[in-house]
């Protein structure tokens, strides 16, 4: 359906270029943050985002209200829905499982991504219409009028694995989690050798929205065991949860938290470590130094230790050290360049000549 693809950090960007009066569609899995960052980002800007769920209304009322007669006219109004703002301010409605929705429904869909109007009620100015659709064979769904599509601006949103990690990451899910779908990123969405777009039906794979239950339930849970492990195989399969359990009681690679508070302590455990696993440490410093305000008592420690780890990589694991420029350059972790870039002024320097040598 959709012919461009858009990541977080894109899709921010599209919201903020694209006209109020112009409708976006965004086609994705189930699961993926679309409400979440939608919500967070309109939050800031102080616009109430307004989820209407398409597929769970059976009657085109649970939209334009219900009827009354106006004594005046003597004609039929429609009493405004509950969440028709009244107060003229502007509001981002979100019309989730559109393709899922009832024909009759979607009909009504027309006249308000048209015109902005419900039963003959306008939207306030400013306000967004923003609609989310699922694709692929695995949901039950409704065909959608080429008239109706063509009055929104279509979006494949595909978040990236790196996103998410930061997300987990800012929003503290368990460090198990995080570790494990840096090192197997194929596993966040889906098993890694399911049919695409094949039927699971009530099979449970894993999702974005299921590791985020995952960690609520282990988080207090230092040894993992018994019925958890049950608990967690709910959630995200069988098949995922054995890879986390397998995972999590293998040797763990070390963070970057520990590279930057205790390099010394810890490298004798690098010196093993083969490039995807370095590739996974550099990840972990940069996604640290995004997230958390170092305090003024360890930068002088995290930047001693970031520029001893940069020249031990030089020196030892040149392909992982391209790795650590590689981030620094892209726009991925923009706090944490900054902190390099003003607490660490000859590795910066460092860092931009090897760039422009790889």
């Amino acid at each position: 359906m959709a012919n461009i693809k858009v990541n977080t950090t894109e899709l921010i960007r599209l919201l903020d270029i694209v006209p109020a009066e112009q409708n976006i569609m965004l086609v994705g899995k189930h699961g993926i943050g679309k409400s979440e960052i939608l919500t967070n980002y309109y939050s800031q800007k102080g616009m109430p985002v307004v989820a209407l769920f398409l597929g769970q209304m059976s009657d085109p009322g649970d939209l334009i209200g219900i009827p009354t007669k106006n004594e005046k006219t003597g004609k039929t109004d429609f009493m405004p829905p509950y969440w028709f703002p009244l107060d003229g301010k502007p509001i981002v409605l979100f019309l989730d499982e559109l393709n899922r929705a009832r024909p009759e429904i979607l009909q009504t869909i027309m006249d308000l991504a048209l015109n902005r109007k419900l039963a003959g009620k306008r939207l306030p100015d400013g306000s967004r219409i923003i609609s989310a659709v699922n694709s692929g064979n695995q949901y039950q769904l409704t065909d959608l009028d080429p008239a109706l599509v063509s009055r929104f601006n279509i979006v494949n949103f595909c978040p990236t694995v790196q996103e998410w990690l930061l997300w987990a990451q800012e929003n503290d899910l368990d460090r198990r989690i995080i570790d494990f779908i840096q090192e197997n990123p194929i596993w966040l969405d889906k098993e890694p050798d399911a049919k695409e777009n094949a039927d699971t039906g009530l099979d449970k794979t894993p999702d974005r929205r299921g590791w985020k239950r995952v960690s609520d339930v282990i988080k207090e849970v230092p040894d993992i065991g018994g019925v958890v492990t049950k608990v967690i195989s709910s959630i995200v399969g069988v098949k995922a949860a054995s890879e986390f359990l397998n995972n999590v009681s293998s040797k763990k690679i070390v963070s970057g938290k520990e590279v930057l508070s205790a390099l010394e302590k810890i490298k004798d455990k690098l010196e093993e470590y083969e490039l995807h696993q370095l590739s996974v440490v550099n990840d972990s410093i940069y996604r640290y130094l995004e997230v958390e305000k170092v305090s003024s008592k360890n930068k002088e420690t995290y930047s001693k230790n970031l520029e001893a780890y940069f020249d031990w990589l030089t020196k030892n694991k040149k392909e992982a050290a391209a790795h650590f420029a590689t981030l620094y350059v892209q726009k991925t972790y923009p706090n944490a360049v900054c902190f390099i870039a003003r607490e660490c002024r000859v590795l910066t320097m460092t860092l931009i000549l090897y760039v422009k040598g790889i």
